[in-house]
């Protein structure tokens, strides 16, 4: 046909449109032929007839038709019904390529009368089932015809998107889509009893057809997440419809009808499958990370999935999912290449539902929801105690060989124990998980397992009524064992940092735990390999966090009265107090006080672990030796921030002090609110008991007059100070030390 015969075809329509009020015999057959006709014509790529076409009244004539044939459908049938799929094809074929004639079929409204026509068939479909929804060839091309056209209109032209999105057009798609074609569903296809006059073969390919370009129609409103934010086009809503598709990768699964028992006529079933499975998953993942809307309703539905999700357990199903689904078996036909790539696509689609479970159970006000006492049975509620029997039930990967599930459920676990009293119950019984937790920490455990392992102990282990039954579990020893601060770990340094948060909160008030973290004192104690860590490190925050174990442990030791101690945790005290009371220990204490002029807190730890340590015999003047020798170029370069006690207040020191004293002397110096008087007070502290007689050897004498040289001018002009801004807990500590040393 060549354009002027197009443009007649136009015309023609339009003459048709004028005469439809006579309602003519055969008036939607005659428009069916035309309109096919300048289809066919448009499927050959002519952009100058494109052009001339959309000049013409032709949107405005398709838009006026298709709404006549859409209001006259039950008089006049399947005449209609194929005049309908002809407009369609006019349209997409009109605005192929065509951003201009997107516009005036935008403006003429085509596009928003073919979403009322989706939504006349959307409303007839029962969602989130497995079977799929009974439809006849003529239908299924109208719907597939029409989604096919808001592909065109839309791609890559957001007018339209925006108006799509508007109309939820994406929701009416996803409905239509997953009753026509169910992943999977044509396992199920049984002929006996079915409609003869159809071919089966056709009426999957169109099923399928549909179903791909509906999550190429849904991709495109969404929009392109490089180049902007995605429209939000989908809520709680579609959680029903998304989740149910996941259905077909939980087995059983059944025999392939014998029309499809062949590879090669199931293969383009196959790979529609996939590829909608691995756009389901994403989206899933999506909703969870984007919307909190759609967080709160899975959790919701978990208790009350009638009332939230029409009656599907939306988060149960996720779980379940992630549990149970599995590689189909006639995945099994596949070229190895093929099958490879499917299993892999298949990980990481159940990795993606894994992120989404964790971000359920990560949103704060899910909490409450998730957490549920009300069932003996079930401790913590159905939620917790899942997580807590895959833990259970799979802590010997080396039989289940699923990590996936551990990794799901220490995830969740530890985003919704954050509060104490959750923290507690999963610690104690019934559940007490810390020996399983414990079981999971081997060398040969994946570093995915061990971060959501070490990062649900991190959570448990800040609850004081935790930390003396994690160190019956052993956790401090395995997490030694485990290798985690070896030199092997060191590329996942953000899991060092946290396995060593574990042991400083486990270490704080406990003496068991400081003993465990001490003892033996090998070259493989806990202690000795946080300190290995921290001396190869270049990284300021394991350098910190790990000697802050150490003060921890110093704390417990030296705080804990041996009157109140039995004869064997005695001796085990004395030896590690004796291993502390050694040069790397109490130099890494002077390196921390030495490299943290930015951070208070951290000079503060330093000064009260070197004051405590001083106490003990010989203590007095390794700690001396400590704040006079050089600091290594480690303490001064480090720049970057620590995981706690962060100032957000001060400015990066220029130059770092050559020693520990020299920090404590720009302490004493420093007069501005940035320094805490209580860190004041306590420098005042050290120095002075280490001025008495007899804490420090007699020998060495002469440092200890140095020390007392470079610090008694500014201890003096604390203790006069009378006036604000001076503290009376920093004169009086001043003083003090002056009387020390007399």
């Amino acid at each position: 046909m060549s354009g002027t015969a197009a443009l007649q075809s136009a015309s023609k329509l339009g003459d048709l449109l004028a005469q439809l009020p006579l309602n003519q015999p055969n008036q939607w057959s005659e428009i069916e032929l035309t309109a096919q006709s300048l289809a066919n014509d448009l499927r050959s790529k002519n952009v100058e007839q494109q052009t001339a076409l959309g000049q013409t009244l032709l949107p405005q004539t398709l838009t006026s038709l298709l709404k006549g044939a859409i209001s006259d459908t039950c008089n006049s049938g399947p005449a209609c019904k194929s005049a309908i799929f002809e407009l369609l094809r006019v349209a997409a074929n009109l605005c192929m390529d065509h951003d201009s004639n997107r516009g005036v079929l935008l403006d003429a409204g085509f596009p928003q009368t073919v979403v009322g026509l989706l939504e006349s068939y959307a409303d007839s479909v029962k969602p989130a089932q497995r079977e799929p929804h009974p439809i006849s060839i003529p239908d299924l091309k109208i719907v597939k015809t029409a989604i096919g056209f808001l592909l065109n209109a839309s791609v890559g032209y957001d007018p339209v998107k925006d108006r799509l999105a508007a109309l939820e057009a994406a929701m009416t798609i996803l409905k239509l889509s997953t009753a026509v074609y169910p992943l999977a569903s044509w396992q199920f296809y049984k002929s006996s009893g079915q409609d003869t006059s159809e071919d089966p073969t056709e009426s999957w390919s169109l099923r399928s057809t549909l179903a791909s370009w509906s999550w190429r129609a849904i991709e495109e409103i969404r929009g392109d997440e490089d180049s902007q934010q995605p429209r939000l086009v989908f809520g709680p809503d579609a959680l029903p419809l998304l989740i149910s598709q996941l259905r077909a990768f939980i087995p059983p699964y059944p025999e392939p009808p014998s029309v499809f028992s062949s590879p090669s006529s199931r293969r383009s079933l196959v790979q529609t499958d996939f590829d909608i499975y691995e756009q389901v998953c994403g989206l899933i993942e999506s909703l969870c990370l984007d919307v909190e809307d759609v967080r709160l309703s899975l959790a919701r539905g978990l208790t009350f999935p009638d009332g939230e999700h029409g009656g599907v357990a939306c988060l149960s199903e996720l779980m379940t999912f992630v549990e149970k689904g599995d590689y189909p078996p006639y995945w099994a036909s596949e070229s190895p290449g093929e099958r490879a790539a499917k299993e892999k696509g298949f990980d990481l689609g159940k990795g993606a539902v894994v992120k989404a479970i964790v971000e359920v159970a990560g949103e704060e006000k899910n909490t409450d929801t998730l957490w549920d006492d009300s069932e003996a049975e079930k401790p913590g509620g159905e939620f917790v105690s899942r997580m807590v029997e895959w833990i259970r039930t799979h802590k010997s990967l080396k039989e289940s060989n699923r990590d996936d599930l551990i990794i799901c459920a220490t995830l969740s676990l530890g985003n919704i124990c954050r509060r104490d009293a959750h923290s507690l119950a999963i610690v104690k019984p019934p559940i007490a998980l810390a020996p399983d937790l414990a079981a999971l920490l081997e060398p040969d455990t994946d570093i995915k397992v061990k971060h959501g392992v070490i990062g649900l102990l991190k959570h448990l282990a800040q609850s004081q009524g935790n930390r003396a039954a994690l160190g019956q579990a052993g956790i401090i020893q395995k997490l030694a064992s485990s290798q985690i601060w070896s030199d092997k770990a060191d590329m996942v340094e953000i899991i060092q940092v946290a396995a060593i948060g574990v042991a400083k909160h486990m270490c704080n008030g406990d003496i068991d735990n400081a003993v465990s973290l001490v003892l033996p004192p090998d070259t493989g104690s806990p202690l000795q390999q946080i300190l290995a860590l921290v001396n190869r490190s270049d990284s300021i925050a394991v350098k910190s966090e790990g000697t802050r174990v150490l003060v921890n442990a110093v704390k417990s030791l030296w705080s804990t009265d041996p009157k109140t101690l039995d004869e064997e945790k005695t001796k085990k005290r004395d030896a590690a107090m004796k291993v502390i009371v050694t040069e790397p220990c109490v130099s890494a204490l002077a390196r921390l006080i030495g490299r943290s002029k930015r951070y208070p807190t951290l000079i503060n730890e330093g000064v009260v672990a070197l004051s405590l340590i001083s106490t003990h015999p010989n203590g007095g003047t390794l700690v001396l030796d400590s704040l006079l020798n050089p600091l290594p170029t480690e303490a001064i370069r480090s720049t970057s921030q620590p995981l706690s006690a962060v100032s957000t207040t001060e400015a990066s020191p220029v130059v770092g002090p050559r020693r520990a004293l020299d920090m404590l002397i720009s302490v004493l110096r420093e007069g501005s609110t940035n320094m805490p008087p209580e860190v004041r007070a306590n420098v005042c502290a050290l120095l002075g008991h280490l001025g008495r007689k007899g804490v420090v050897a007699e020998n060495r004498s002469t440092d200890l007059q140095r020390m007392k040289d470079s610090t008694r001018e500014l201890i003096e002009g604390l203790a006069r100070e009378t006036e604000p801004p001076s503290n009376p807990r920093v004169v009086a500590a001043a003083k003090r030390a002056l009387e020390a040393w007399a």
